[in-house]
């Protein structure tokens, strides 16, 4: 078993003007757990918070408004307040590597050249966190990709993307609860396309 978890961080930049671009699948994923009450905004660490009771304990949610190069920021924030070790934190985000309609569940590892994971890792001194990562996609074109995560999804793929989230939310329990492997075999299991090499 692995580490239970304590804190849930969507991923994604605050404002109307970002709220359906690609870079936001992290704010879709909190959002669809629907936490009552709702998401407040707490100065202190630098975004939206709530708690949701989940698998026998109660788990923080966190969306940063630092916006993403500085998503580490809130994430330090909050972790060091509540005593929250790095192997208790989910992070969920976006992925160019993975087709829209896929999610894959994933312990440490490097950065991928997403630049909020890059800050995170850096300000927590390591990278033994979860991810969760909710495919968008890839232009094609390294170039394009700073253009690609900031546009506004098509029709298509934010379905497949909700999907994918859906298919995520039924084994978060397990994520939890320090299921992992279980969580990581039920929710790959899934079929799906992978744009480029995991």
């Amino acid at each position: 078993m692995s580490a239970r978890v304590h804190m849930i961080v969507g991923l994604g930049n605050p404002g109307p003007e970002y709220e359906h671009t690609r870079h936001n699948a992290g704010f879709w994923f909190l959002d669809a757990l629907n936490p009552s009450p709702p998401f407040r905004a707490e100065k202190k660490f630098y975004g939206e918070i709530a708690r949701l009771h989940l698998a026998g304990q109660d788990v923080w949610l966190l969306k940063p408004d630092t916006f993403m190069n500085n998503s580490g920021q809130a994430v330090l924030a909050l972790a060091q307040f509540y005593k929250i070790g790095i192997e208790h934190i989910l992070v969920v985000h976006d992925d160019l590597d993975l087709a829209p309609g896929i999610a894959r569940l994933k312990q440490g590892g490097g950065h991928g050249g997403h630049n909020g994971l890059r800050d995170i890792i850096s300000r927590l001194g390591g990278n033994g966190f979860l991810r969760l990562r909710l495919g968008i996609g890839h232009p094609g074109d390294k170039h394009k990709v700073h253009g690609h995560v900031l546009k506004k999804t098509s029709v298509d793929d934010k379905i497949e993307i909700e999907r994918a989230i859906e298919r995520a939310l039924a084994v978060l329990p397990l994520v939890v609860d320090g299921e992992l492997q279980k969580a990581m075999n039920r929710l790959h299991s899934q079929q799906g396309r992978v744009t480029r090499d995991e």
